[in-house]
């Protein structure tokens, strides 16, 4: 086909038509791309998810070579300094960007690691942001948290996921150790703490549990958005 019979093809369309062929595609982009990026962010959060769990997990293992079984380590509560007790049992065993702590009456320990997603924990509560600037420091003069990404339960599940530690346990999704929770039905429907669609009474602390029995896959069914 020579370069004349593509001149003329090319004068066969009409602007009508090159407008419905625009028309067409721009359509089929906005139906397409929410999705794709839901997909990415969904993918985002189970590899950093994944990840994290493992990772702190393997430098609790790492650490009780050198200060022994975690069941005899300092307990973590008011009494402790958090500072000291990071330095001490886990510092050695974690690649981090940085750490920090929180300038309020929380006393968080903040670690960021190096895929940008960060770790917020004071004693056996764990709070893990797949991406840190989710993260809001609660100010003194903001004490409501109303605009605070800590303390707006409405995203947890979806910008922050709940994990607990205790000497016994080690670090796992919050409910790991209770048997009532074995039931993904009860993690879903749970009206005070379930990952329901609809903000339960406080927030929706069992999302990472239901994600972790998913082999760390966030359900089909899953409710919420990312």
């Amino acid at each position: 086909m020579n370069s004349k019979t593509n001149y003329n093809l090319l004068k066969a369309f009409t602007l009508a038509e090159v407008l419905i062929t625009l028309a067409i595609i721009g359509i089929v982009a906005a139906l397409t791309i929410p999705n794709l990026v839901q997909s990415y962010k969904k993918r985002v959060i189970e590899t950093r998810l994944k990840k994290f769990y493992s990772s702190i997990n393997q430098a609790i293992k790492l650490s009780e070579i050198e200060n022994g079984p975690r069941e005899y380590w300092q307990v973590l509560d008011s009494t402790v300094t958090f500072e000291d007790w990071y330095n001490k049992y886990l510092k050695k065993y974690l690649n981090v960007s940085n750490v920090k702590t929180t300038n309020n009456s929380e006393r968080k320990i903040l670690i960021y690691f190096l895929d940008s997603s960060m770790l917020a924990f004071s004693d056996t509560s764990w709070i893990f942001y797949p991406n840190a600037k989710d993260y809001s420091e609660l100010t003194e003069n903001n004490t409501d948290g109303e605009n605070n990404i800590v303390r707006d339960k409405k995203v947890c599940g979806t910008k922050y996921f709940t994990f607990m530690y205790s000497n016994d346990s080690g670090i796992v999704p919050y409910g790991y150790k209770n048997a009532v929770y074995d039931n993904v039905e009860y993690i879903k429907n749970n009206t005070d703490i379930g990952c329901t669609k609809e903000p339960p009474s406080n927030e929706r602390a069992l999302c990472t549990l239901w994600i972790m029995k998913n082999g760390w896959e966030i359900p089909d069914d899953y409710p919420l958005k990312f």
